[in-house]
């Protein structure tokens, strides 16, 4: 999947991916020149075949080609309401989430937690989460109801999204339908607390050729044992154990 939570840093699907000069600096980090790929193709051509299935039709290409990048592209037609989606909500998802997105025993907690991503207790919801609400349709798409993923038709997935986003306050209106033409538009709070995926820069002075395989790390020195310089002692200094009181 393309917007999951974690596929940028940290969870985000990075834009940069599908530059030519990204594909192009991955192909150098992976050590592939244009010989290396040459002879990849000739030992496909001479691998051993077993007749076994089919090329897939496009129909069944579309059937699991269901991602969605952030900027709306991939989102099926569609529109649904919050107060369909309520109802979807209550039938299929409180038992798990809370009627309200609270969440129920161990099960995830879909709204709330603003302001807390900074504090010693976050609390990660869609409201406070979430980077884009394109990535909200595309996981509850792919994954709910829980134990009967992609059950529900298109509309009634725009619908229960809707309602999730009305949940964290991202739409206040009962009335707001929500469209694939609409869906990229609606901005999510913690959309700037994600970065694009800088590795081919950020990371490139780690890159080499011809890595090294053998004695690449200097030999350890040890300077102190925990046990001799007393780091985590048994007893306190009154003798007794130390440990929970």
């Amino acid at each position: 999947m393309a917007s999951r939570p974690g596929m940028c840093r940290p969870m985000v699907r990075s834009r940069m991916s599908k530059s030519p000069n990204f594909i192009v600096a991955a192909l150098l980090a992976c050590g592939l020149s244009t010989p290396a790929l040459a002879q990849q193709k000739a030992d496909a051509k001479s691998a051993p075949r077993y007749h076994i299935g089919r090329a897939p039709t496009a129909d069944e290409i579309r059937g699991w080609d269901i991602d969605v990048r952030p900027d709306g592209q991939g989102l099926p037609e569609g529109k649904g309401t919050v107060a369909q989606g309520e109802k979807l909500f209550m039938d299929n998802c409180s038992t798990c989430h809370g009627e309200f997105g609270e969440g129920n025993g161990r099960w995830p907690v879909l709204a709330g937690g603003k302001g807390s991503l900074t504090s010693d207790n976050p609390v990660k919801t869609v409201g406070s989460y979430w980077p884009y609400a394109s990535t909200v349709f595309d996981y509850v798409r792919h994954a709910m109801p829980y134990g009967n993923a992609e059950s529900f038709s298109v509309n009634e997935y725009y619908a229960l999204v809707a309602y999730v986003l009305y949940l964290n306050d991202v739409v206040t209106d009962q009335n707001f339908e929500l469209t694939n033409k609409n869906l990229a538009t609606i901005k999510m709070p913690n959309e700037q607390g994600f970065v694009m995926d800088d590795r081919a820069t950020s990371e490139k002075s780690f890159w080499q050729k011809d890595p090294c395989m053998k004695d690449c790390i200097a030999p350890v020195k040890i300077t102190g044992r925990a046990a001799v310089i007393d780091v985590t002692p048994e007893d306190g200094k009154d003798g007794k154990p130390r440990g929970v009181e």
